[in-house]
């Protein structure tokens, strides 16, 4: 059960994981599809790494990021552009893999812990699992995720990843095949 001084603390991993997974925020992203009939009904798969997924999409969510390190000057940063895949799997399901960042401070370089914006996650995860359903949907705009610092791609673990948009090894593996051997696009500027 989520605490109630943060009740959107990602799966427990090691605070030195790379990534986070949100798995109490199904419901809340349950509660978004409720008007649609989407079956079989999606589901959240734990495994990160689950080799059956079928296509994913990378994109953007909000957040906060504290630095925990004690020989820092750097207490937090705040990111409009925080890298995370939502992937597809078999019978509608589906996971979302947030990637962290580092402390820009001189010297610390340490990995941020993830104070996530929940309705970044939920509007992000839940247009990406309409459109996958076939539901017509127009391209939202996301006038959010203007603004702010600029992305820092030596400390996203995202674009070390070539996960992130901003990445440059994003470009490169923007499309990749799925397991039934077809095409489709991985990341799209405008979405």
């Amino acid at each position: 059960m989520p605490s109630a001084k943060n009740p959107y603390k990602p799966k427990t991993r090691s605070s030195q994981n790379k990534t986070a997974m949100f798995p109490t925020l199904h419901e809340d992203v349950k509660n978004n599809l409720s008007e649609y009939s989407i079956n079989p009904e999606p589901w959240f798969n734990s495994n990160e790494n689950d080799r059956t997924m079928l296509e994913d999409y990378s994109t953007f969510v909000m957040g906060r990021f504290e630095c925990h390190n004690q020989n820092c000057a750097q207490r937090g940063w705040g990111s409009k552009k925080i890298a995370i895949t939502i992937q597809r799997f078999p019978n509608n399901g589906y996971n979302a893999v947030v990637f962290k960042q580092r402390c820009k401070s001189p010297g610390c370089n340490r990995l941020g812990r993830l104070r996530l914006d929940k309705n970044s996650y939920v509007e992000r995860v839940t247009y990406r699992l309409k459109k996958w359903a076939g539901i017509p949907m127009e391209t939202p705009e996301y006038d959010g995720f203007e603004g702010g610092p600029p992305h820092l791609s030596k400390l996203c673990e995202g674009c070390k990843a070539g996960r992130c948009q901003m990445s440059v090894g994003a470009m490169a593996s923007r499309f990749r095949s799925s397991t039934y051997g077809h095409r489709f696009l991985v990341a799209q500027y405008n979405e």
